[in-house]
């Protein structure tokens, strides 16, 4: 692979890189960020891992500092649509030129990126520390890719943590229980440095409370030292070590955004106890205002099209629990896509019994399931499901299927997500 001498050529090579390569270890990180100059030492951050509700939590916890003034970097994962989604700054995408420059500037400092390719998270992340340092944010707000403690945000020094709901996913890499699948999580805590936990299965919080005891790193821990509880009105009630908020009212939809935005709160507050200011007019504005496409989000009408990237039985469960706050008694007809690697049984046999009609599709990533792999295993759960040939055939039938009051609901993967919402709205 040559170098790339233009921004042009630049995005090419990145598009090069295989997307959905996974190679855990921070070795080859680490050597190119010293070669970078340490770029993630100029900027304050927050890391957040977990299985489920990182991206929403993320969302929050960016849009407030925004509120509070600071300049803000957003890096999350995986992308909907294009790959300057992973890269924002106070709220918007990387430019194709700045992405382009970005990746010539980390090349010609670590060249090694060429002659001996990293994966595409890896060098993706290296892109990002140094874009944010080069147009000086304050602070980062740093989604983990996979896992944690291999994970290439791993490298970044934070001043608060936090950890989401964990539970079962990508096994393969991070352990078949749960309190093996937590200490990989827990593998992003810090000597010292604050750790915010949402609720957890107790194996789960017991293999963090073992990682943070070890490092003397103050917990806390969602129920004990902060919670969001809902009022009769429908709006949030915050309570946190020093803060009190009242009427809430998160601006993401569905019964699971009362915990992400608790979650999201705390790590707040915890920022502005370690020196990074936030008010909590700011905190309110952020909770009230924050977007992130490809979660419960709604698109058309008559049928509504609704998109969740639900992608493992956790997911699954909080998209059924949000199904029927929001469209109770109204038919659901799925557009579904899954990945290989994915644990689709447990999903399923949750999913498709709530389902009027499924609809399967492949996906548009070389890690697709082909339908006809798994359409046998449908019909043992629903009986209208059909496997088509592409996406554009499934979704025309969801929607022949819902009529004018029925709800088409594509899930099962971020890919089909990105892939529908192409189509419906744009990037």
């Amino acid at each position: 692979m040559s170098a790339p001498r233009t921004p042009e050529e630049a995005l090419a090579f990145l598009a090069r890189l295989n997307p959905s390569g996974i190679k855990l270890g921070l070795e080859r990180v680490l050597e190119a960020l010293d070669a970078l100059g340490h770029p993630e030492q100029r900027f304050r951050v927050l890391h957040v891992a977990g299985t489920n509700g990182k991206g929403s939590t993320c969302a929050f916890a960016a849009t407030a500092l925004q509120a509070a003034g600071h300049r803000v970097g957003l890096y999350t994962s995986p992308h909907l649509v294009r790959i300057n989604e992973r890269i924002r700054v106070d709220g918007e995408d990387i430019s194709d030129e700045e992405f382009g420059r970005a990746i010539l500037d980390v090349l010609e400092r670590y060249p090694s990126a060429v002659s001996e390719p990293m994966t595409y998270f890896e060098f993706g992340t290296l892109v990002a520390l140094w874009h944010f340092a080069r147009v000086g944010v304050d602070v980062v707000v740093l989604e983990v890719g996979l896992g944690g403690r291999l994970d290439a945000t791993n490298a970044a020094r934070p001043t608060v943590t936090a950890i989401t709901p964990v539970s079962f996913d990508h096994m393969e890499y991070l352990g078949h229980t749960l309190g093996a699948i937590a200490g990989e999580k827990a593998g992003i805590l810090k000597p010292g440095v604050p750790c915010v936990v949402s609720a957890q299965e107790p194996e789960a919080l017991e293999s963090i409370e073992v990682k943070a005891r070890a490092l003397s790193v103050p917990l806390w821990v969602e129920g004990r030292d902060f919670s969001a509880e809902l009022q009769s009105d429908g709006s949030l009630s915050y309570r946190g070590p020093t803060w009190r908020l009242e009427g809430l009212r998160p601006s993401l939809r569905g019964p699971h955004q009362r915990q992400n935005a608790a979650v999201a709160l705390a790590c707040l507050e915890a920022l502005d106890a370690h020196g990074v200011r936030v008010s909590t007019e700011a905190a309110r504005a952020g909770v009230g205002s924050a977007r992130w496409p490809g979660r419960l989000e709604e698109v058309g009408e008559r049928p509504i099209v609704l998109m969740d990237g639900a992608h493992n039985p956790a997911g699954v469960a909080v998209l059924l629990a949000s199904l029927r706050a929001l469209y109770s008694g109204r038919p659901v007809h799925c557009v579904f896509g899954v990945v290989a690697d994915k644990d689709r049984g447990p999903m399923m046999r949750a999913l498709f019994p709530a389902c009027a009609s499924v609809q399967l599709t492949p996906l548009d990533t070389p890690r697709s399931l082909a339908p006809e792999a798994y359409l046998d295993e449908a019909r043992a759960l629903v009986s209208d499901v059909t496997a088509w040939p592409d996406v554009d055939a499934a979704l025309a039938e969801a929607r022949r299927r819902a009529g004018a009051d029925g709800i088409v609901l594509c899930t099962g993967s971020l890919f089909l997500v990105g892939m529908v919402r192409a189509r419906t709205r744009g990037p």
